[in-house]
């Protein structure tokens, strides 16, 4: 396993659609393991693959603590297929945009299809933080990010900071 470069605003990369994972094999999995440890190392509950170069629909996520078993879930091609109308509001970041946090308000549960890790079909019912980082890695997928769902003049401002922040380091990619 190893921990690959995170990809940081405003890298256009960001703002691509992922495409479907077409096979679930060995590689694919190591690749699972390898966004797993670069989200542990980060540190972060959630990780589109896009966030490390790959647009390909797959994420990982694990709400554990830090006193707590890892508990990790692998999403491959993930949909949600329902959304409650109850709504929640949930303060959220993102490794993309390190050290910036909002107030993200969101449907409260979600319904989501998917591919595990074995490439076997999975729904699941999630509510509460589960289902924000869903749809959080979700809008990854889909070249969203959550300061898209905040006021235009705060998303300004958080953007010209990072494109400001990016002329002063090398190439986005930044090694966690």
């Amino acid at each position: 396993m190893s921990i690959k470069p995170l990809v940081i605003l405003p890298d256009p990369i960001l703002r691509q659609v992922s495409k479907p994972v077409e096979r679930v094999d060995d590689q694919l999995r190591a690749f699972a393991d390898d966004m797993l440890e670069t989200m542990y190392a980060a540190p972060g509950i959630g990780l589109a693959a896009i966030q490390v170069g790959e647009p390909l629909r797959m994420l990982v996520i694990d709400l554990s603590k830090e006193d707590e078993e890892k508990a990790p879930h692998v999403f491959i091609n993930p949909e949600i297929v329902s959304s409650s109308e109850e709504r929640s509001t949930y303060e959220e970041g993102c490794l993309s945009i390190p050290d910036y946090y909002a107030e993200v308000e969101r449907p409260a549960s979600v319904r989501v299809t998917y591919l595990d890790r074995d490439g076997a079909r999975q729904e699941i019912a999630a509510e509460g933080l589960m289902a924000t980082c869903l749809q959080h890695e979700i809008d990854h997928l889909n070249g969203v990010l959550f300061i898209d769902h905040i006021s235009k003049l705060k998303r300004d401002m958080v953007v010209k900071k990072f494109k400001k922040l990016a002329k002063d380091r090398p190439p986005s990619r930044l090694a966690v």
